[in-house]
């Protein structure tokens, strides 16, 4: 296992978008060798990504449109921590934005990383329990499609071709062994 990180020699922002920066980083390793790298900085606050669980028999999924693809995705709801935001917080903000349900329970899951290689943003994962209808104003251009899914067929999720976002595969199992299905 290695202890000793790479030097950093030099870092600069190479391109930028109104949402991403990418860095190009020079670094030396214990080796000696040297090497530039290319990283997407991240935005320092982080993500959440929320599974809301009705009555303890429902998974509450939203379908949304997916830039990257370009296509309609099913997931679950997710977005950033906004500043002065604890990470709970923007959960419960972002069920009620995404989905129009608030959690009287949140339990944090797991921290992920978002492609490390190359991406330094977190996302905490959490599981929402007894929930209440509450919904806030959101940032999306169109209402994202509330999806009732039975739990004990939580599995038959990963059969769908438009359920493929790795976060949510993963917050999926998470949930899984949590709720202990």
């Amino acid at each position: 296992m290695k202890d000793k990180k790479p030097e950093i020699l030099g870092a600069e922002i190479v391109a930028q978008s109104r949402l991403f920066k990418i860095e190009q980083v020079h670094l030396k390793f214990s080796n000696q060798v040297e090497r530039q790298y290319e990283r997407m900085k991240g935005n320092n606050r982080g993500a959440v990504m929320v599974v809301p669980v009705l009555n303890r028999e429902t998974l509450l999924l939203g379908r949304e449109y997916a830039a990257g693809t370009h296509s309609y995705e099913l997931g679950f709801p997710k977005g950033l921590i906004d500043p002065g935001e604890e990470a709970h917080e923007a959960a419960n903000r972002e069920l009620q934005e995404e989905i129009g349900y608030g959690a009287a329970k949140l339990t944090h899951l797991m921290e992920l990383s978002l492609a490390p290689g190359y991406f330094a943003s977190k996302m905490q994962i959490f599981i929402a329990e007894e929930l209440f209808e509450s919904q806030l104003d959101g940032d999306e251009p169109e209402p994202i499609e509330l999806i009732h899914w039975p739990l004990d067929n939580w599995q038959s999720l990963l059969e769908q071709e438009d359920f493929s976002e790795s976060r949510s595969v993963s917050a999926l199992f998470l949930a899984q062994k949590y709720l202990k299905l």
